[in-house]
Order: C-alpha cells, then structure tokens, then sequence
C-alpha cells in the first residue's frame, strides 16, 4: 500500500447544526458528518413515503412499515420516550442548578 492509498483521519470540532446538539469537547471527521447528514436526509425520506397515500398501492416497492405479528404481551404498556425532549429537558434541569 502506497502512501497515497493510506486513509487519512481529520478530525475538526463539530459546527453546530440542528441535528445534532454543540458539544466542542467532540470531535468527528467529515466522513461521519457526511454519513450522519445522509441517513437523516435518508430517513425523512423513508418516513414521507410510508405516510403517502400512493404507498398503499405500491405493496412490493418502497419502504414498508414492520408490524409484529404476535406482539409481547409484555410490551403492551410501553410507551414511546421522546429522546430529543428528555435531552432538552436534562439539559434545562442542568443549567437551573
């Protein structure tokens, strides 16, 4: 392997953006900025085709939303957290103190 082929790291404090909260303390290379940015854009994709009405008649193309067959009786009182306002929430909490 020549010195030209050989992968090189750099990494550079993250820019704040609305995805992802300022931590300066982190730091991340472009190629991981770039694949973060592309499954988010990926995702809000995925997530406007289940929601689309033309989804129902397209039964073998495009995303499909997994349901379980039998579900865990267990499961049946879960409740969904909402991560990005428990974060916000901590992060208040926080700064009251």
């Amino acid at each position: 392997m020549t010195s030209s082929s050989t992968p090189r790291m750099h990494t550079y404090k993250r820019t704040s953006s609305p995805r992802s909260p300022p931590n300066a303390g982190e730091l991340f290379t472009p190629a991981h900025e770039e694949n973060v940015r592309f499954i988010h854009d990926t995702w809000l994709c995925v997530l406007r085709d289940i929601k689309s009405p033309q989804n129902s008649e397209r039964n073998d193309r495009g995303p499909q939303e997994y349901v379980e067959k039998n579900p865990n009786p267990n499961l049946h009182s879960f409740i969904p957290v909402d991560l990005s306002d428990l974060k916000k929430r901590n992060t208040q909490d926080s700064k009251k103190s």
